[in-house]
């Protein structure tokens, strides 16, 4: 059957090695998309992996090429190229745990695609090819959750990808799980065959916790805004005074974090009528906003420059410079930078996630809002409207605090102690996007509480950016009268602050 043309969309495009490559662009690896690398990358390529090859020749030592692996580096390698080439991937094909979700291995074959492109690593064309041609399918590797350490590069997961590619394991096509051999048939792909240090290449860098941590950064700061958007609203439908918004007030705080979102906050509120009967001082949840979220931002911003430099960095070893005739051994697959800022980042989920579940608290409690019935519910004990909403909030919240034990500190020593500092970099950005997924949750709990709150009230929003915000949400969240399921709806509520985060012009 001939397909129609005209109703095929365009794939989102990337010029790779052309773009720095930024946390939000990751999201478009989702699904396929269009990486155009061209001739004069593929030349920049090309002539590094020749001087790879005439190292090689040379009888030149190359880590990993002509040695064993880790700290069996002291030993020779296998003498065919191939064969080195499967050995490295066959022996960390050790990986344990669920499958990574679909979108973060993609994100990760883009970052790896990026950094090899750099004309550093030694690779061959075909590895290019290989990876810019599965990006344009729907095909992703099966990779487990366990298994890298962060520190000599993503090792084990990535081993799964590159034995993807190669159709061996298991990959995903259209989000169904099947034998890698068929899945590539299946989305009209060829096997990738290895040659030279090409699986050396593929696996040693921390592509995988660039990706994740970069993931989590691009989450974080719809969430932001999200924060700011649903701290606006809370404000407005109870009336609060915005009096601990005022400029002179956070200019003499001195931090900058919490300027702007003081400045976010009065522009969502403009406009807004308050009410006579509420205290002089809004409890911490209201008032301390700006400082709580404030410092959040800026602590999201540091971990952004941090992951961003991650994205375009090599982290390869060892890194050829055909025109200095170097060979260079070192330690740029040691995923400390990433580790550090991807604690940080679950560290601000967390307590982005404690306002968010006070702010829920704030709203259902009789005597702390306004006059609102209790859980928000039409008919007290007939109905219960939001209290499973808040118990599984509280639920959220203690899970979001026991994971944010920073992992980038859990240093063990490992592989026969020739890696004895571990900075765990890749559970560090796994768990910081768990973190930001979670706060998704919370916040579309809220965003369901708020939404309610208007329709027991007798109070809506009179800020416009307010009345805004909650069409969106009574466009999609029906009031809770009688009481019904609402898991569905607390995720739909997620989905429809992220669009509205996406299209503020606020942080």
């Amino acid at each position: 059957m001939q397909r129609d043309h005209a109703t095929v969309l365009p794939l989102p495009r990337l010029a790779v090695g052309h773009v720095s490559l930024d946390p939000s662009h990751l999201e478009l690896a989702a699904g396929p998309v269009e990486l155009s690398v061209s001739s004069d990358v593929y030349e920049r390529v090309a002539t590094c992996n020749e001087f790879v090859l005439s190292c090689l020749r040379s009888g030149r030592p190359v880590y990993g090429a002509t040695t064993g692996f880790g700290p069996l580096v002291i030993f020779d390698g296998r003498n065919e190229a191939s064969d080195q080439c499967d050995n490295v991937l066959s022996h960390l094909s050790a990986g344990q745990g669920p499958d990574i979700p679909t979108a973060v291995v993609r994100a990760a074959m883009m970052v790896r695609l990026w950094s090899l492109c750099q004309g550093h690593s030694g690779v061959s064309q075909a590895v290019v090819s290989s990876l810019t041609a599965a990006l344009r399918t729907t095909l992703t590797p099966a990779v487990p959750r366990l298994g890298s350490l962060g520190a000599s590069g993503d090792l084990v997961p990535l081993s799964y990808v590159a034995q993807a590619l190669r159709g061996r394991g298991h990959a995903y096509v259209d989000g169904e799980r099947m034998p890698a051999e068929i899945a590539l048939r299946r989305a009209g792909l060829s096997p990738l065959v290895l040659s030279g240090r090409d699986a050396l290449a593929l696996v040693n860098g921390t592509s995988l916790t660039a990706a994740a941590a970069g993931l989590a950064v691009a989450s974080l700061n719809r969430s932001l805004r999200g924060s700011v958007m649903l701290s606006a609203l809370l404000t407005d439908l109870l009336g609060s005074v915005p009096s601990f918004l005022a400029p002179p007030l956070l200019d003499a705080f001195g931090h900058s974090g919490a300027v702007k979102v003081a400045g976010a906050l009065r522009s969502r509120l403009k406009g807004t009528v308050p009410v006579d009967s509420r205290a002089l001082q809004e409890p911490y949840s209201i008032r301390c906003t700006p400082q709580l979220v404030g410092a959040a931002a800026s602590a999201v911003r540091y971990a952004e420059g941090v992951v961003r430099d991650d994205l375009n960095g090599v982290s390869d070893n060892p890194l050829f410079f055909p025109e200095q005739d170097l060979v260079a051994h070192g330690g740029n697959f040691f995923g400390q930078p990433v580790a550090f800022a991807s604690d940080l980042l679950s560290l601000t989920a967390v307590q982005l996630g404690n306002l968010a579940e006070r702010q829920l608290d704030l709203l259902i409690d009789p005597h702390r809002n306004g006059g609102l019935p209790p859980m928000l519910a039409v008919t007290p004990g007939r109905d219960h409207a939001v209290q499973g909403v808040q118990l599984a909030a509280t639920a959220i919240v203690a899970d979001m605090r026991r994971s944010a034990t920073p992992a980038s500190i859990q240093s063990l020593p490992t592989n026969w102690h020739n890696q004895d500092v571990i900075p765990f970099g890749t559970q560090a950005a796994l768990a910081a996007l768990d973190q930001a997924h979670s706060l998704r949750l919370l916040h579309g709990s809220l965003a369901v509480a708020l939404r309610q709150a208007a329709h027991v009230g007798v109070r809506l929003p009179t800020a416009p950016a307010c009345i805004d915000l909650l069409d969106s949400l009574m466009a999609e969240i029906p009031p809770i009268e009688p009481d019904r399921p609402l898991d569905a709806e607390v995720r739909r509520a997620a989905d429809v602050l992220d669009a509205a985060a996406a299209k503020a012009e606020i942080l």
